[in-house]
């Protein structure tokens, strides 16, 4: 099997939407954003209606970190199942978690609308079913954990599976009425264009080799030799977080995916579902817009991108065989794979916030599979700090919790 490319979807789909120069002088500002990703972008979003003078900045071209090789499947659900961390951090923790996720969806789609963008934003439900028999008790408990603290939920047997998205070999799953799918790469480009117009500043291909974090600011050198002097920094560098952090606080993964050619006529059984299964590591599938399926999984411990991506060839594979089973029906041609890093904590939850080692400086690190839904929470959590304000989730998101 020859993939046409190895390039993630979104970019070769997008190409080149905008293009920033890169620093090349000294710059005052209120708020400096690290990050032109997902994440730094809906930051700087946040920070430019809370009225600061605002720059972001990012080592490659805007989005082609992380932000291009996500999935983008918009969940509520956690990655650690609701039963599971209400025995970690407690019901009212758990259950705040859940509903915070699934108000960030909605956000997401009233700041798409605000901001016009073309990222494709739509409302779908999520089935999580069990891949097998023995996952079925696991899943009830989840089924239950959820019907009992008011989340929307419907038990559907494996008959109905099949029934009615045409998926076979299941044992029964959650069918929620919540979830969602967007192109983050292109609602990335659309926020920075959007607030490029009120004033923020954007530079790409920009690195920062130095940094001195003081109690008033927080001076900064870049690679060409320029200066930045900012009030505040937040990182929003995701799993490359672990480059500046010393402390054992994430563990990286890395994730492969696989999407094929375009079907004339769709599949209505499946566009409007997200999909995922109890399998460690669990397989997630979805479609786009432009009638696409999408699978992703075959997760394992991240060593470096170069080992990553020699696995492709091998992931797909296993991708393939895996979609042939439940789908046995479905005629998909493979049309690119990539991989992609991304983190996993120990609660499934997000550190957003200060760190004890660095002055001035806040962090909005997503990690899982809800990066931008956390990323979405995060926004509001800093725009509270930013104004001396406490956020209610804010301590579940400490560093060295």
């Amino acid at each position: 099997m020859k993939l046409r490319t190895s390039e993630p979807f979104w970019l070769v789909k997008n190409g080149l939407i905008n293009s920033y120069s890169s620093l090349r002088n000294d710059i005052n500002t209120e708020i400096l954003i690290v990050g032109g990703g997902i994440t730094g972008s809906l930051l700087a979003y946040q920070c430019m209606a809370d009225g600061y003078d605002t720059v972001l900045l990012d080592r490659r071209e805007i989005g082609n970190g992380s932000t291009s090789a996500t999935t983008s499947m918009l969940q509520y659900e956690i990655d650690i199942p609701l039963y599971k961390l209400i025995d970690l951090i407690g019901k009212e923790g758990a259950v705040e978690n859940y509903k915070a996720c699934s108000d960030a969806i909605d956000r997401l789609g009233k700041i798409s609308k605000n901001i016009g963008s073309t990222c494709g934003f739509e409302k779908k439900e999520s089935l999580y079913y069990a891949a097998f028999k023995k996952d079925v008790p696991n899943l009830r408990k989840e089924f239950n954990a959820r019907k009992e603290n008011d989340f929307f939920v419907k038990w559907l047997s494996a008959e109905e599976i099949e029934n009615r998205f045409g998926i076979q070999n299941s044992f029964g799953g959650i069918l929620s009425d919540q979830g969602g799918s967007i192109d983050a790469f292109r609602m990335a480009h659309d926020l920075l264009a959007y607030n490029s117009k009120k004033g923020l500043r954007v530079f790409d291909k920009t690195d920062i080799q130095s940094a001195i974090y003081n109690r008033a600011n927080v001076l900064l050198k870049t690679g060409s030799g320029h200066s930045i002097n900012t009030k505040k920094l937040i990182y929003c560098t995701g799993f490359e977080s672990v480059e500046l952090i010393k402390d054992k606080f994430v563990n990286l993964l890395s994730t492969y995916a696989l999407i094929g050619e375009q079907q004339k006529s769709g599949s209505k059984k499946l566009n409007n579902t997200l999909f995922w299964n109890t399998a460690d590591p669990y397989n997630y599938m979805r479609t786009t817009d432009d009638n696409r399926l999408l699978i992703g999984g075959a997760d394992e411990d991240f060593i470096d991108a170069k080992k990553r991506d020699l696995l492709i060839p091998g992931k797909v594979g296993k991708l393939e065989k895996y979609l042939k089973r439940i789908l046995p029906e479905y005629d998909f041609v493979p049309d690119f794979a990539w991989a992609g890093t991304f983190g996993e904590t120990k609660d499934g939850l997000p550190y957003i916030g200060k760190h004890p080692n660095f002055k001035s400086t806040y962090f909005v690190l997503g990690f899982g599979g809800n990066g931008i839904t956390f990323s979405t929470i995060g926004m509001d959590i800093i725009s509270k700090l930013l104004k001396n304000r406490r956020h209610p989730l804010l301590k579940y998101y400490r560093f060295r919790r």
